[in-house]
């Protein structure tokens, strides 16, 4: 036989014919518009395939210069990954080729020093190494796992089909970066339309519309939104593609709700179906909304307006003006698609950034104070022409006749609350001691009486005063039962020692017994105290009455019996309705500066001198009552209202006066006289008030 086997000529033709169809194929991939992973999913097996390779792998560089595993075949073969060394050392040899000044490289099994610092091929494979990378930008790498039992003219032959092959790739890469400039051309065309656009005026309903709609054709979604923050709540002011909002509208409601939660959280939020990273009020509002709207994905950025300072590094942290808060918040949705893409995601970056600058300016410029009167004045010629100079000249002098009434001219200057009638003498009736409510022996509107104060003396209650719930404790009975036996127990002890005291002859022992005799004899004494403790909080179980009145509270059955009530807990109130009342009033605490101011000033005439009130009662506005201050609280508080106020008592100069229908707890409007003021000041003494908090303040 022949040392050599020749090749079957058909079978090389077959073998030519596969290479060039895979070829074929990974040129018409190469120019097509495909997501690199893809790419590399279909180039990478190709490539392994024709040169019959034991495996390979695409390298990406991402932008911080670091190689990542983009798509590997049979890379494990390498066995790489048991030899933490051999990995590092390979990892080099990877960072090594991509800096190489060729652009294929072929790379001997177990190459390189012993030195674990240098780059090598640990494997028992040839690595053959070609870099993809355009005239502009270096993409990667692709390493091909081959037999080390080549020939050297073979090897050649690998390493020029891999260069083919890198080629190809590169062309890749290159007709995506003409895309992306073609896309990025496309891209500031129409930035360039939207910001001129949205910043063409500083009118504020015609930039918000002008935003939605530009938005929505820059970010290529179904639907933009503009919430506007109110107070605490944010409410929709503009959707895309709608001329009039119908504010009524349960989604535009639901919007707005999820608008405030995101605004009040101050973080962006995009919802793609999974709720679970969101905050729970933001999570709900979102879950809200979208079973209403049925939208895919929703994204909502709060709108913040940007300090001028914010990006200068040499700014110290001292002066630093802190961040603003969010003044509203854009909403972007896509109705039948959750996908948000690579592109719109920077799309939707750009319109937020504008949409802060455009909506804020609208903002400061629509809340200049008279900004319409200003606008009238500098656009109206005809003021000022012949024929209307002297109607101009007559309304200037009216005006300026109206300021100087408005600061010369005194008035009365009073401080508005509200309040209510109450009879001076009540008393809220609290638990002394926890327990279960066993029964309630009164009602609304039972008379009841307090200590020595029935007029019947035979009554069984005449001591102690009318009964008005009796509670239950179980554990103060079994406290109780125990002291009880611990008593008795002592008792039989005492008695015992007691008895054989005098019997024994060792005065040791008789020593011992009466130091036993002592010790019991003061546990006596202690579980005689504790017994009448108790017995005493007993007593305390049958709650009394301690004054003679009606009992003003409602519906006291239900609220109170069989139910478990702890030490302290407010049962009911008692109060004398037939009585004297006064006036409790709630004033707002921002108005106190005044009345203590006034107060201070007729004091110093009169220290006897109180303030005066009018008022009028709810149940018929057209009678005015007078009354003095009798008592200020020491102490501001929120009782259930947005502001805080201060309680406030005044007699009623002449309680007779009062209408048949008058009642404990009927509501009245007052005012307390403050002086005299100019009338400028009494009408607009709040918004005063306003501008020095929020403006003059900062000038001091």
């Amino acid at each position: 036989m022949s040392s050599e086997q020749r090749l079957d000529p058909t079978l090389v033709e077959q073998t030519k014919q596969q290479i060039r169809v895979l070829v074929s194929e990974i040129s018409q991939i190469s120019k097509t518009d495909i997501a690199p992973e893809e790419f590399h999913s279909e180039f990478l097996p190709r490539v392994i395939s024709a040169l019959a390779a034991v495996g390979g792998a695409v390298w990406t560089l991402n932008p911080n210069g670091q190689l990542a595993l983009g798509y590997q075949v049979n890379l494990q073969q390498t066995k790489l990954h048991e030899n933490e060394e051999a990995n590092k050392q390979h990892s080099r040899l990877l960072y090594k080729m991509l800096n190489a000044q060729e652009e294929s490289n072929i790379v001997p099994a177990h190459s390189g020093s012993d030195n674990e610092d240098e780059a090598g091929n640990p494997t028992d494979f040839l690595l053959l190494f070609g870099v993809i990378k355009t005239e502009l930008e270096t993409f990667g790498l692709v390493e091909v796992v081959q037999r080390s039992d080549t020939n050297p003219a073979t090897q050649k032959g690998y390493l020029r089909f891999l260069q083919q092959m890198t080629g190809l790739a590169s062309e890749f890469y290159k007709n995506r970066q003409l895309r992306n400039f073609g896309d990025r051309q496309n891209l500031w065309i129409q930035l360039e339309d939207f910001t001129r656009n949205i910043h063409k005026t500083l009118d504020y309903k015609e930039t918000i519309y002008t935003v939605v709609n530009e938005s929505r054709r820059l970010i290529e979604c179904d639907r933009v939104s503009i919430a506007i923050k109110r107070g605490k709540k944010c409410r929709v002011e503009a959707v895309s593609g709608q001329a009039m909002l119908e504010k009524r509208s349960t989604t535009l409601k639901l919007l707005g709700r999820l608008a405030t939660a995101v605004v009040a959280c101050d973080e962006p939020i995009t919802y793609v179906g999974d709720t679970t990273d969101f905050a729970p009020q933001v999570e709900t509002a979102v879950e809200e909304y979208v079973d209403e709207a049925h939208s895919k994905m929703v994204a909502v950025f709060p709108l913040a307006r940007t300090n001028v300072n914010a990006g200068d590094s040499e700014e110290t942290d001292q002066n630093k003006l802190p961040p603003e808060p969010p003044f509203g918040a854009i909403i972007i949705e896509q109705i039948e698609d959750n996908r948000v893409p690579e592109k719109m995601r920077k799309r939707i970056e750009i319109v937020v950034e504008h949409a802060k600058a455009a909506i804020g300016n609208a903002l400061d410029h629509n809340n200049i104070i008279l900004m319409p009167l200003w606008k009238t004045i500098g656009k109206s010629k005809v003021l000022v022409t012949a024929r209307m100079l002297p109607k101009t000249i007559a309304v200037s002098i009216g005006v300026l006749a109206l300021f100087l009434a408005m600061i010369i001219i005194p008035w009365n200057f009073n401080m508005h609350c509200k309040g209510t009638l109450e009879p001076e003498i009540r008393r809220n009736i609290f638990a002394s001691e926890e327990g279960k409510v066993e029964q309630v022996f009164v009602r609304h509107g039972s008379v009841v009486y307090g200590p020595r104060q029935n007029p019947d003396p035979n009554d069984p209650d005449y001591e102690k005063g009318t009964i008005l719930v009796r509670l239950s404790n179980n554990q103060l009975e079994a406290d109780i039962q125990k002291v009880e036996g611990d008593i008795a127990e002592v008792k039989k002890v005492i008695t015992n020692l007691s008895e054989s005291s005098f019997k024994p002859d060792d005065p040791s022992e008789k020593l011992r017994i009466m130091g036993e005799l002592s010790k019991n004899k003061v546990r006596l004494e202690s579980l005689l105290v504790q017994r009448a403790i108790n017995e005493e909080r007993k007593k305390e179980l049958e709650i009394r009455s301690p004054i003679t009145g009606t009992v003003m509270t409602f519906d006291l059955v239900n609220k109170l019996q069989s139910r478990p009530v702890q030490r302290g807990v407010s049962l009911m109130e008692i109060a004398e309705p037939q009585g004297k009342l006064i006036l409790e009033l709630d004033m707002p605490e921002k108005n106190m500066g005044y009345i203590d101011e006034y107060l201070k000033k007729i004091k110093e005439k009169d220290p006897n001198s109180k303030l005066k009130v009018h008022f009028v009662m709810m149940v018929d506005s057209t009678q005015t009552y007078t009354g003095k201050v009798i008592e200020e609280h020491d102490r501001a508080e929120n009782r259930g209202t947005q502001e805080t106020t201060v309680r406030i008592r005044a007699n009623i100069d002449d309680p007779d006066q009062l209408p048949p229908s008058k009642r404990a707890g009927a509501g009245v409007s007052a005012k307390i006289y403050c002086g005299k003021r100019a009338l400028g000041f009494v009408l607009f003494h709040e918004v005063v008030s306003y501008l020095q908090k929020t403006v003059f303040f900062w000038f001091q």
